[in-house]
């Protein structure tokens, strides 16, 4: 089944080109299905881009699906147009009294502040609690992971004083969790950041679930025990010029970024970069809308 968003989002004609399945709210009206409800609250600079990702892994779900694009209301967009937020995006106050089968918050270039200091921070926990009584499953990733993990939990981040940067290779600890069930022993995640939260900080958590690690770029996955909050420190749902986008840009500005470590074959810039982590990230959110769609009550007032 589909994703159902709207046919002039920017989006939709690349997932219409690929194949992924989509369909325009018109037409879903007339199909007697309850959609599940989920809400992006998109954080990232290049909202389209981002759009994109997430889109094409919840489009590759056999499920209906609704989208809600979220952005925070505190914070001006410098990358997208105030016409596309205008058009497609929702804000908080838009929101408030209505329930969610799952929500997902994106990463944001901000990890190297403190938490307290991005512009949206307040908003950010607003949400976080809004979301303990009225969303079902919460997906967070890189920063936005980094940050939920802190509100809920008090657990730090630590500035890694060089840029993880590339594809690294990770192990999955327990292949028969609903969560990363298919999942290969070894497989491969992109990784773009600054900081990091420790496997030590989270394990003495007994809510906290350990799923993925690895020995080059430490702590990727994590589930809460009753499987509602999943926290993805890295990016499965990077498309396979991402990271190549990202080096250009820290190139141009000087900020002497490393080639992305196993990115590009032989580590030359000038071949064409290899995707070696897209049947896992079809996995991991394919399980995971699976379980939502297990879990989440038909009527979502039930949630309040």
């Amino acid at each position: 089944m589909p994703i159902i968003i709207p046919s002039d989002l920017p989006a939709y004609s690349v997932l219409e080109k690929e194949r992924v399945k989509v369909m325009t709210d018109v037409l879903a009206a007339r199909q007697d299905i309850r959609p599940l409800e989920v809400i992006i609250f998109n954080l990232m600079p290049d909202k389209i881009r981002t759009e994109v990702q997430l889109l094409r892994l919840l489009g590759a779900t056999p499920l209906q699906i609704n989208i809600t694009l979220l952005h925070p209301a505190s914070h001006v967009s410098k990358n997208t147009s105030a016409e596309h937020l205008e058009r497609f995006y929702k804000v908080f106050d838009d929101i408030r009294d209505k329930s969610f089968d799952a929500m997902i918050v994106t990463g944001a270039p901000v990890e190297q502040m403190p938490f307290e200091d991005v512009t949206y921070w307040d908003e950010l926990c607003s949400v976080l609690d809004w979301a303990e009584r009225r969303v079902y499953s919460s997906f967070f990733l890189c920063w936005g992971a980094q940050a939920a993990m802190h509100h809920y939990h008090g657990v730090p981040k630590y500035d890694l004083g060089a840029k993880m940067f590339g594809v690294y290779k990770h192990r999955s600890f327990d292949p028969h969790q609903p969560l990363t069930n298919g999942f290969d022993d070894e497989f491969f995640v992109p990784v773009s950041r600054h900081t990091e939260v420790r496997k030590s900080d989270v394990e003495i958590i007994d809510s906290l679930e350990v799923l993925a690690d690895s020995d080059e770029s430490g702590l990727c996955l994590v589930q809460d025990r009753d499987k509602r909050r999943v926290y993805m420190f890295n990016h499965l749902e990077y498309d396979s010029e991402t990271l190549g986008l990202e080096y250009q840009r820290d190139q141009a500005r000087n900020l002497g970024t490393v080639v992305p470590h196993n990115y590009y074959p032989e580590d030359d810039p000038a071949r064409t970069p290899r995707i070696t982590w897209r049947a896992h990230r079809n996995l991991l959110f394919g399980n995971w809308i699976n379980l939502v769609y297990q879990g989440t009550p038909y009527d979502l007032s039930e949630l309040v």
